[in-house]
């Protein structure tokens, strides 16, 4: 008899045939780039060994135009990197305001449960709810750093914030200890 916290039994529907498929695929693909790879890495001036080189290639389908006497150089997309997001990506911004902040890098627990990381980008807020990202720029210097709330603080009058020693640093010197800044609550 189930007791009521297990769920009904669900027919699991098999993944074999999809990762087979998958995996066929991406042999016939990557096979076709090896044979291109292995075809343009022999550059030596011995004609037999061209001649054996282009029996291996595979024919050309036909075209119209004449064929080229130049030999044929690798594809283009086997020398493509990942391309990264650009570091000029906008975040919305839902709120704003201007306060004092302060540091703390004391080995505790965090009110959300994570052992407090100093060298992490974190911060405390009082209200903010857990994993938020907010923008915290020092006002006198104009430097910024993106930080994720994941503790409660401070509890010293007159602050707003209470950021991990490396966010700090990232902003002011720490020898400061308590600065003025902007923070913006991004989305």
């Amino acid at each position: 008899m189930p007791g009521r916290h297990s769920l009904p039994r669900k027919p699991r529907r098999s993944v074999a045939p999809l990762a087979t498929a998958t995996v066929a695929t991406a042999i016939l693909a990557g096979g076709g780039l090896l044979a291109a790879e292995v075809g343009a890495e022999n550059t030596g001036t011995d004609p037999a060994a061209a001649q054996q080189n282009a029996a291996a290639r595979p024919s050309p389908s036909p075209s119209a135009t004449a064929a080229r006497s130049e030999p044929q150089r690798p594809s283009r997309a086997a020398k493509r990197t990942a391309v990264s997001p650009s570091p000029t990506e906008t975040a919305s911004v839902l709120g704003s305001g201007t306060c004092k902040a302060s540091y703390y890098d004391e080995p505790q627990g965090t009110a959300n449960g994570e052992t407090f990381d100093p060298d992490a980008l974190t911060a405390a807020h009082k209200s903010l709810k857990f994993d938020t990202r907010v923008r915290v720029t020092n006002t006198a210097n104009g430097k910024s750093v993106v930080v994720r709330i994941n503790d409660r603080g401070p509890y010293i009058s007159g602050r707003c914030l209470d950021l991990s020693r490396a966010a700090f640093a990232e902003i002011a010197k720490l020898s400061s200890g308590v600065t003025t800044v902007r923070y913006e609550i991004l989305k």
